[in-house]
């Protein structure tokens, strides 16, 4: 903020000290008054051209700040943009990565239950079958006379 006080109230002094040097040349310049009052005008109108041109000067600077502070902008934009979809592409493969996991736990947890089934009818099977010859093996006993 200083130094737009100070760039302005530079701009002031400038003009004071262009008009109180012209007012000074004009008073002790030997001249006559229709001469002088040319001077007068030719200063004055000199200096509305320097302030017209100081003035065009600024308007440009700030055109170009204005143009770059868009460019910061639409970059900034830009790159919040890439960050996003960087963030949804990286969820995304979380995401599936996780599905994946899911479904391999879950193939082999069915594989297991299915191996397990296969194992407890075996071993029915397995029990059944000395069931039954325990069965055959005391019918035999029973049925067969002591000499």
């Amino acid at each position: 903020m200083a130094e737009n006080e100070g760039g302005t109230s530079g701009f002031g002094w400038f003009l004071a000290g262009l008009g109180i040097g012209t007012l000074i040349g004009v008073l002790y310049a030997p001249k006559a008054g229709k001469e002088t009052r040319e001077d007068i005008v030719n200063g004055a109108l000199e200096a509305k051209e320097k302030a017209a041109e100081l003035v065009e000067q600024g308007k440009q600077k700030a055109n170009e700040y204005v143009e770059t502070g868009k460019q910061y902008v639409e970059q900034s934009k830009q790159k919040a943009a890439d960050l996003v979809e960087e963030g949804r592409r990286q969820a995304k493969e979380s995401i599936d990565k996780g599905r994946e996991y899911y479904d391999k736990g879950r193939t082999q947890w069915t594989q297991y239950v299915e191996k397990g089934k296969g194992l407890v009818n075996e071993q029915q099977a397995k029990v059944g079958a000395a069931v039954e010859a325990g069965k055959e093996a005391y019918v035999n006993t029973t049925t067969e006379t002591p000499a």
